[in-house]
């Protein structure tokens, strides 16, 4: 069973972006996550959510931009 609290280097590398974008998308509040002693941590369960909700929008901006009658 894979691990239900991710790292931010584990997080990098399930999105396949650098640490620092995972970082700053997390200070942000652009990603789900919380501190332990001031180390950023991630429920993978929120991390699946969140990449279903981002296909969702793109998905919803894809058939606004159809929508030319």
């Amino acid at each position: 069973m894979p691990d239900s609290i991710l790292t931010l280097p584990e997080v990098a590398v399930l999105l396949k972006v650098a640490e620092k974008t995972v970082y700053t998308m997390a200070q942000r509040g652009q990603l789900p996550a919380f501190k332990v002693r001031g180390q950023w941590r991630f429920k993978r369960s929120d991390l699946e959510q969140w990449i279903e909700d981002q296909k969702a929008a793109v998905k919803g901006e894809a058939s606004k931009g159809d929508a030319h009658d």
